[in-house]
């Protein structure tokens, strides 16, 4: 800690702003993976968690399948896969940030269908039949009755998610795909110092906080369900 304190006072104000300036762009770079991972595997999660209660059982096990492949291997493992695997079978070469994307978006959507199918299958069966008592269909009983009730439940363990999903962008890195620990590393062994690591960590634990605080904040106003 003395050698960090050290570094960055008798850090010139000219190297000092350059750093920010690649940490902001790290950040920036961290936020879209975030975004992009969340925007499209959440709903994708719905989509699994309804064919794992398909009444098909080929489509069922065939999601289940899909599930234990995402959640039983690393993501790590997954990321390489999607970036190098074309190219070694088919000889096709993958935009190193769509592959980030995909790879990211299908390992969360198993999760997440797993959370969501946990919160619709805690949902009392008499809510179902007080829709059909009022005329509602099965969609609108869901969309109407069951899916706010579901968030409620599912809220917790999807924040748990978001949060392993801030720290789970550095394995970004293992592809190349710049980030804010590939920018923290480098500019790291650039400079011999400690300090660049240091502040990725503070920006890591700010954006956890502000995620946490979100789902903290949805949970209270959801409270008047039960």
């Amino acid at each position: 800690m003395g050698e960090f304190f050290f570094n960055l006072i008798n850090m010139k104000p000219e190297v000092f702003s350059g750093l920010m300036g690649q940490m902001a762009q790290g950040c920036w770079q961290t936020a879209e993976i975030f975004f992009y991972t969340a925007l499209f595997s959440v709903p994708l999660g719905v989509v699994v968690a309804l064919l794992r209660e398909s009444a098909l059982k080929p489509v069922g096990a065939v999601t289940r399948f899909y599930q234990l492949v995402m959640r039983g291997t690393p993501l790590m493992l997954q990321l390489m896969f999607v970036m190098y695997g074309p190219y070694y079978m088919f000889g096709v070469s993958m935009n190193r940030f769509f592959a980030c994307i995909l790879a990211f978006v299908i390992n969360y959507a198993a999760y997440f269908g797993e959370i969501f199918r946990a919160g619709i299958n805690a949902i009392p069966q008499g809510q179902y039949e007080a829709g059909k008592v009022l005329g509602y269909t099965r969609v609108q009983t869901f969309m109407y009755i069951v899916l706010p009730q579901v968030i409620k439940q599912v809220l917790p363990p999807a924040g748990s998610e978001f949060l392993v999903l801030v720290k789970d962008t550095a394995l970004a890195n293992v592809i190349a795909q710049p980030q804010l620990f590939d920018v923290a590393k480098k500019t790291s062994g650039s400079m011999v110092s400690i300090v660049p690591l240091v502040v990725a960590a503070v920006i890591y634990l700010v954006m956890s906080a502000v995620v946490e605080a979100c789902f903290h904040q949805a949970e209270r106003r959801l409270d008047y369900y039960w």
